[in-house]
């Protein structure tokens, strides 16, 4: 299956002007365009916003018809649709529905400005949808007679460069399932696998990626022999598999850390010790450790070399989704040494914040 990069996410929210805000005021991110009724669109509205080759489209349901409406109503605002960038998107669905694919939305084009835009949609995991996209003009309208634009095909500026990969979690049971499915249906290839142990609390992860190497999946699933942590907390507050976080890849991230601060961002913080013994763990920097240090920035090394992240605390009501900022400096993998730091500081948020609604 000829699948290139993320096109966009759409995420499916309860109030879209409130989350456009958000991610504009937090992150930086551009409004480039509006729909709803009066553009063509179908009981929604809808917020385009980017940044750099960042595409995300906010959807709030207007009424109970529109698939919006039952995904929030289950699981809050979150991501509900990844929608990849293919040559032929009608290739690209009838190849996935013949592999096994459940079909959610047949091919259908958008045409205007003088481009053609055509989708088409399956089940991905969950309640999360994979989306097709193709486009004769890849910097051409986003969707021609649906949504109103502000300057089509501009790049929007700012810190944050790409969609790194997505965390995705998983109901205990699940992850082989799902890896299977992408690695069958979407020809992706798994390309690491750990077991993560904190405290008294375990989970299994397996990455997959594209065979473009443009789109990575972290699938996470929880241990249920050992004590309950926070993978079985987002799958149940979340009410089954879906994204935990989406990571942003920038190439200063200390620059970047400190702009989402100044914006309100709260991330998550870091115990002073963890900086103690990084030199020694993964050897010379070359960053100022007291940068990290002030930051909170993890850092880990692989065989190609420097990593760099940081996440955000969750403000979803429910406590799920969430955000992480990602700096590769020569380094590919995901962090590993980081995972047990990161689980640690979400466990320590959960430990301060009351239990979360769903």
């Amino acid at each position: 299956m000829d699948i290139g990069a993320i096109d966009h996410l759409e995420c499916y929210v309860a109030d879209v002007d409130d989350s456009a805000h958000f991610l504009r005021d937090a992150f930086g991110f551009q409004v480039c365009g509006r729909g709803g009724p009066d553009t063509g669109l179908t009981g929604c509205r809808s917020v385009l916003l980017r940044q750099h080759g960042i595409s995300l489209l906010l959807t709030t349901a207007l009424d109970e018809h529109h698939p919006a409406a039952a995904y929030v109503e289950r699981h809050g605002d979150g991501v509900a649709v990844i929608a990849v960038t293919t040559p032929d998107a009608h290739a690209a669905f009838t190849e996935a529905v013949e592999r096994g694919a459940a079909a959610v939305e047949p091919p259908t084009e958008l045409k205007g400005d003088g481009t053609r835009v055509a989708t088409a949609s399956v089940i991905g995991f969950g309640d999360v949808v994979q989306r097709f996209v193709e486009r004769t003009h890849p910097t051409g309208p986003f969707a021609p007679g649906l949504l109103v634009e502000e300057h089509p095909g501009a790049i929007a500026p700012g810190l944050l460069r790409t969609i790194d990969h997505l965390a995705v979690c998983v109901p205990a049971g699940e992850l082989d399932r799902t890896v299977h499915d992408y690695q069958s249906i979407f020809g992706f290839s798994q390309t690491f696998e750990e077991r993560i142990i904190v405290g008294s609390q375990a989970m299994d992860s397996k990455v997959v990626q594209s065979e473009s190497g443009k789109i990575t999946l972290t699938i996470i699933e929880p241990d249920t022999t050992r004590e309950p942590g926070q993978i079985d907390a987002f799958v149940r507050a979340h009410d089954g598999a879906g994204v935990q976080h989406i990571a942003f890849l920038t190439e200063d991230i200390a620059q970047a850390v400190r702009d989402c601060t100044k914006r309100g961002v709260r991330f998550l913080s870091t115990p002073s010790r963890y900086y103690d013994a990084l030199p020694e763990r993964i050897g010379a920097l070359g960053v100022p450790l007291d940068e990290l240090r002030e930051l909170s920035i993890l850092a880990d090394r692989d065989h190609w070399g420097l990593l760099l992240q940081l996440f955000t605390e969750s403000r979803h009501p429910r406590g799920t989704l969430f955000y992480e900022l990602i700096d590769r400096r020569g380094g590919r993998t995901f962090g590993s040494n980081n995972i047990k730091a990161l689980y640690e500081a979400v466990d320590r948020q959960r430990a301060a914040d009351p239990e979360p609604a769903t």
